[in-house]
């Protein structure tokens, strides 16, 4: 059986914090793919959007005209994304990153940055928002199109994740000092339609703007080592969580008909 990963990948994933897989998907896959998150948002038909209010002051005036659009437990609206969930190319390089067989979701988000308006994201740490014991918890980002720089690419430091967690800024959201942490610093990780760029919770990371006349579809999973267990109650309303994507939860207990531990 072929191992997911090579050794030079695992180690460059452990240096620098973060690692793109290319065509872990086919690019049919992922433009069947990019169609199911643009369906979903049509029907959502949301007005409100998730641009943080650092975003707009980060970028200044023109930020006042970005717009993003997104979907939190993506799962349970199209069984094309539980399928994904599942897939074995998927779940088989996380298990690699996480360095054991079990590999338990935290939650899944979409995100669809407009033509010419996508939002950005200033630098940061996914840390914050759903901090854990042992720091296992880590992203995988699903590229449904292409992501160039000028799409707004995800841009990641690398060896950031060696300092821990870092202090935060907090206006309605997580993100760190612009002055220090500046986004135009940060290594572009530009992608192809079913590349999955993965990096751990504690690199820090964001993205540019979309300037370009075309979307950037991308699709978020975080997961985490079951044994890994949240230190605050952040993020718990996400449905799903705890659901096993690969091997077994090993700090399950038997439960009473009311859910109660025995």
């Amino acid at each position: 059986m072929n191992e997911p990963l090579g050794p030079d990948d695992l180690a460059a994933y452990h240096e620098n914090g973060f690692l793109l897989v290319r065509n872990l998907i086919s690019r049919p896959e992922a433009a069947t793919m990019r169609e199911e998150c643009h369906a979903l948002a049509a029907r959502l038909a949301s007005d409100a959007d998730p641009t943080w209010a650092s975003a707009r002051t980060v970028t200044g005036a023109s930020a006042a005209r970005t717009t993003l659009k997104h979907a939190h437990d993506t799962q349970f609206h199209s069984a094309a994304f539980a399928r994904l969930l599942v897939d074995p190319r998927f779940t088989d390089v996380a298990a690699a990153l996480l360095g054991g067989p079990n590999v338990q979701l935290h939650h899944t988000k979409m995100f669809i940055k407009p033509p010419e308006t996508g939002s950005p994201f200033p630098l940061h740490q996914d840390h914050p928002f759903f901090p854990h014991a042992r720091h296992t918890v880590a992203a995988a980002v699903f590229h449904f199109d292409d992501a160039p720089q000028e799409k707004g690419c995800i841009r990641a430091v690398p060896g950031s994740h060696r300092k821990g967690p870092l202090p935060h800024v907090e206006d309605g959201s997580w993100h760190l000092p612009p002055d220090t942490w500046r986004l135009q610093d940060a290594r572009p990780c530009p992608a192809r339609a079913g590349d999955v760029l993965f990096f751990n919770y504690l690199t820090v990371h964001g993205s540019g703007l979309n300037t370009s006349d075309q979307a950037r579809t991308t699709w978020l999973v975080q997961f985490r080592d079951p044994e890994d267990r949240p230190t605050t109650d952040e993020h718990t309303w996400s449905l799903g969580q705890g659901m096993m994507l690969r091997g077994i939860d090993p700090t399950a207990r038997r439960t009473d008909g009311a859910g109660e531990p025995r």
